[in-house]
């Protein structure tokens, strides 16, 4: 069985190694020992969500402290091509659905898109609490799957401020659209796919009501490409990790497990 696995601040781990004591306090240390009820001599994993896992053994803990004896510390590697999802925000929290899946599958980074059709708009005031909803939702959904490199939440993308994203070196766009020629399927895992050395790939996924004809358009003219999954119509919460479980797949990260 995974262990259980808790986030500490960026550079807490560094210079650790067997043998190691490990101060941990906050909320983290809080869950481990009240609400995990971890006692001593237990196993647990500390995580940087950068990439470095750490692997240890409760020493002591009270309250919201608690001490990791260390006996192991692993560094997991930045895969290439980064999965990106930029998700339009959809109504009933259907987008927030698709980022803790994604997450839970994988993807590198999320970035909120605010389509012309969205219903749900991120006005001034509602912008930086609902990009936090975004962040809490990737992090309990990273911890759940014991990932050691959490995704990024990028800031709010209006369609243009995609186009730009798609536009940098390096980039391939994929927008997922039920009426496209192409299946993603089709293209995953076969030599000449047209994100072949891409160092990011970003799936594009539209609102419940779609991907308006002008985005269309402004995508592409950034060099995005349009595919469909397959003959059914998926729902918004759905379609960007059914394609990240396609790409996964053909790109072989999922060849030999996550670890």
């Amino acid at each position: 069985m995974s262990l259980p696995v808790f986030k500490v601040e960026p550079g807490r781990l560094a210079g650790l190694g067997p043998g190691s004591v490990l101060t941990v306090t906050g909320p983290e240390a809080r869950h481990a020992v009240t609400v995990r009820r971890l006692a001593p001599g237990e196993r647990l994993e500390l995580v940087d969500g950068a990439g470095t896992r750490v692997a240890g053994e409760l020493r002591t803990g009270d309250g919201d402290g608690m001490e990791v004896a260390v006996t192991a510390v692993t560094s997991e590697p930045a895969r290439r091509p980064r999965l990106v999802l930029a998700q339009a925000l959809a109504k009933g929290d259907r987008d927030l659905l698709a980022v803790e899946t994604a997450t839970e599958l994988g993807v590198d980074a999320v970035v909120p898109w605010q389509a012309d059709r969205s219903i749900v708009r991120w006005k001034k005031e509602r912008a930086a609490k609902s990009h936090e909803k975004w962040v809490h939702t990737v992090a309990a959904a990273a911890k759940q799957s014991r990932r050691a490199t959490w995704p990024e939440v990028l800031p709010l993308h209006t369609t243009r401020d995609l186009a730009r994203l798609l536009g940098e070196p390096g980039t391939r766009g994929l927008v997922l659209h039920e009426e496209a020629r192409e299946s993603l399927a089709d293209r995953a895992g076969r030599a000449g796919a047209p994100w072949d050395g891409s160092d990011r790939i970003v799936l594009v996924v539209g609102p419940e009501g779609g991907i308006a004809p002008a985005e269309l358009d402004i995508l592409a003219a950034a060099g995005a490409r349009t595919l469909r999954l397959g003959p059914e119509v998926l729902r918004s919460s759905t379609a960007g990790p059914a394609a990240l479980a396609v790409l996964s797949a053909g790109l072989g990260r999922w060849a030999d497990g996550p670890r």
